[in-house]
C-alpha cells in the first residue's frame, strides 16, 4: 500500500509540473478526449460517424494522415496531427506508457527540447515512411485511395530508440522480465514490427519503423558530428516566442552566494555540473541505477525537474 501511495503521488507531481514530457502526454489525451465526445454527441442526435472506408470516426479521417497523396495534398496539416490522434483507450495507454517511460530517459540523457523535437520529427518521418510504402510497393495499390494512419506510436517508438541509441546499455527494471537493457528493449519492439508488416495494420506497423528510423539517426548525428548539437536545440516554441523575448542581460544569478555571474562564470559552473551528470550517467550504463548513491541520484533527479526551456 506504501508503495502504491508513494507511486501515486510521483504520478501527481509529474503531471503537476510544467515539463515538456507532461505537455505531450496531455495533448494527446485532450485530444482522445475531444473525439470521444464529439463522436458520443454525433450518435446521440443519430447522425454517421464513422467512414465507409476505414473503422476510424468521420471526425478522426480529418486529423489522420492519408497514404493517397492528392488526400493529402487536400489535408496537409494530417501529417502533423495524425501523430496526437488515438480513438481507443487502450491504444492510447500504451503509447503514452512508453512515451512516459522513454520520455524520461531521453531527458535525463540529453533534454526537453530535444525530447519535443525527436517526438514532432519521429512522427513526420514515421507519416513519410506510410506514405512512401503505400504509393511503391504494389501489395498496397488496392488500399491506397482510403488507407490512414493514426497514432502517436512513431513517435514514441523513435524516443524509445533515440534513449537506446544514446545509452544502450542503460538497465531497467521489467516487471516478469527483471532487469533489461535498453537497447534489446528497442530491438525487440523493431523486429515484433518488422514481423507484423504482413499482418494486421501494415501501415501502423511500417509508420513505426520511421519513428525508430529518426530517433535512431537522430542521436547518431548528435554523437558523430559535435556541431549539430545546435540542430537538436531548435524548437518550434522558440520560432513562435521569438518576437516577445528580452534581451538578455550579460549577467545571471547562479544558485549559491546569490551573486550575479557573468556569462562566463554561468557557463563554466554549468559545465562543470553537465560533467559530473555525465559521469553519473556513465556509471548508470556500466553498472545500472541502482549503483548511484543516494546523492547521486538526488542529483540526477534535481537536474532533470529543473531543467528550463528557452
Amino acid at each position: 500500500m506504501e508503495y502504491r501511495n508513494s507511486a501515486l503521488q510521483e504520478l501527481k507531481s509529474f503531471f503537476s509540473r510544467r515539463s515538456s514530457l507532461a505537455s505531450l502526454i496531455w495533448v494527446n489525451a485532450a485530444v482522445f478526449l475531444f473525439i470521444n465526445l464529439a463522436n458520443l454527441v454525433f450518435w446521440l442526435f443519430g447522425a454517421s460517424i464513422k467512414t465507409e472506408d476505414v473503422d476510424i470516426s468521420i471526425i478522426a479521417s480529418y486529423l489522420a494522415v492519408p497514404a493517397s497523396l492528392p488526400a493529402l495534398i487536400e489535408k496537409p496539416w494530417t501529417i502533423f496531427t495524425y501523430m496526437f490522434l488515438q480513438e481507443d483507450f487502450l491504444h492510447l495507454l500504451f503509447n503514452m506508457m512508453v512515451l512516459f517511460f522513454g520520455g524520461q530517459l531521453l531527458v535525463i540523457f540529453l533534454d526537453a527540447k530535444k525530447l519535443v523535437l525527436t517526438y514532432i520529427l519521429s512522427g513526420l518521418w514515421g507519416g513519410l515512411f506510410f506514405i512512401l510504402a503505400f504509393n511503391t510497393f504494389p501489395v498496397f495499390a488496392r488500399s491506397l485511395p482510403y488507407a490512414l494512419a493514426l497514432g502517436a506510436s512513431a513517435s514514441v517508438l523513435g524516443i524509445l530508440v533515440a534513449a537506446a541509441t544514446w545509452s544502450p546499455n542503460y538497465t531497467v527494471q521489467l516487471f516478469l522480465f527483471g532487469k533489461v537493457k535498453l537497447k534489446h528493449i528497442a530491438l525487440v519492439l523493431i523486429v515484433l514490427d518488422l514481423i507484423s508488416i504482413q499482418k494486421e495494420n501494415p501501415g501502423g506497423h511500417i509508420a513505426h519503423l520511421g519513428g525508430a528510423f529518426w530517433g535512431f539517426c537522430y542521436v547518431l548525428m548528435l554523437k558523430k558530428f559535435p556541431g549539430s548539437h545546435r540542430f537538436g536545440t531548435f524548437s518550434l516554441s522558440r520560432i513562435l516566442r521569438y518576437p516577445f523575448r528580452k534581451r538578455k542581460s550579460s549577467f545571471r544569478v547562479y544558485p549559491g552566494d546569490g551573486r550575479p555571474k557573468t556569462d562566463e562564470e554561468f557557463n563554466s559552473l554549468r559545465a562543470e555540473k553537465q560533467k559530473t551528470i555525465d559521469l553519473i550517467l556513465d556509471k548508470i550504463s556500466k553498472n545500472g541505477y541502482e549503483a548511484l548513491s543516494r546523492a547521486e541520484k538526488d542529483l540526477l533527479f534535481k537536474s532533470t525537474n529543473n531543467q528550463k526551456e528557452e
